[in-house]
């Protein structure tokens, strides 16, 4: 073998290692993309199952006060609000809609305890 033959098997090699490394990159971003996608779809399953189990057990009736008046409940609108944060989803003016990810939020408890 000559030194002409060994430098193009050189660069074949090397050429190929790119190729094979633009590849790695490629299936990396996609992995990363699907972990991503695993991870809200793995919290919204939990938070789905959690609402199935409440609408499983019995709503007690609303109880009377002393004087008996009826207690007075809050609109359909404040138990939509409940509901939604219940399963999940922001209902504070900052992120309305948006999946909770990381626990409780002081602007939607704050808004439901007005």
């Amino acid at each position: 073998m000559d030194k002409q033959d060994i430098f193009g098997q050189i660069d074949g090699i090397e050429e190929r290692m790119g190729t094979t490394y633009a590849e790695l990159g490629a299936l990396k971003k996609r992995i990363i993309t699907l972990i991503e996608e695993n991870k809200r779809l793995s919290i919204e399953n939990q938070q789905l199952r959690k609402l199935i189990r409440q609408e499983e057990t019995v709503v007690p009736e609303p109880t009377r006060d002393t004087d008996d008046e009826p207690v007075q409940l809050p609109g359909a609108g404040y138990d939509n609000l409940t509901r939604l944060y219940n399963e999940g989803f922001h209902i504070c003016n900052v992120y309305y809609g948006h999946l909770r990810t990381e626990g409780d939020c002081l602007f939607c408890l704050s808004f439901l305890n007005k």
